[in-house]
């Protein structure tokens, strides 16, 4: 069978699975430097990258056999992922509710935003920040707010003991200290 008569995946779904989905019923909860980050990254393709593509491949179309032409075979590639890039990041866009977490600062109970240190039954502590589902970056110590962790921590104060299901058990840990970044003045 020819490739012209073939489907090419739209491969939409690839892009979401990159990412954990949102619960269904709940928002999209992120921090204002993690809306501006996704903001920028979006505005970044949508202004400069997927011109500039487009740009190569209307020039490799127009020279000729397009079957064998690399510019345009991986721009239209690279075209493509563009577009589903730009069609997740509009759609969590879209959905985002921007909770500052510098609302809560000197509040010692856990909430979305919160940097909260704890320890295990074996003493062991741990320092996490709770951020959004597009903005966790587990190297850093950040999870998201969907993470098992964060669900335990979440509304707890400091010296309270909570359980954490574990694939090992339940396992108690002790909310150590919260912190939360100050407010910015303007």
């Amino acid at each position: 069978m020819s490739k012209a008569f073939t489907k090419e995946s739209d491969g939409d779904d690839d892009e979401d699975m990159a990412l954990p989905a949102i619960p269904a019923g709940t928002r999209n909860y992120m921090t204002p430097k993690g809306y501006a980050d996704l903001r920028a990254e979006f505005m970044q393709l949508l202004d400069v990258e997927r011109p500039k593509i487009v740009e190569v491949v209307s020039w490799a179309a127009k020279n000729g056999d397009r079957s064998e032409n690399g510019d345009y075979l991986y721009g239209k590639k690279r075209l493509r992922e563009i577009d589903r890039r730009i069609r997740f990041l509009t759609k969590r866009l879209d959905v985002a509710e921007v909770a500052d977490p510098s609302a809560h600062h000197g509040s010692d109970q856990v909430f979305f935003g919160a940097t909260v240190t704890y320890a295990n039954a074996r003493g062991e502590e741990r320092t996490i920040t709770i951020k959004g589902i597009d903005e966790s970056d587990s190297l850093k110590g950040e999870v998201s707010w969907i993470a098992p962790i964060a669900r335990a921590l979440l509304k707890a104060r400091e010296g309270d003991e909570v359980q954490l299901m574990t694939p090992g058990g339940v396992e108690k840990i002790e909310v150590l200290e919260v912190r939360y970044p100050a407010p910015v003045r303007v």
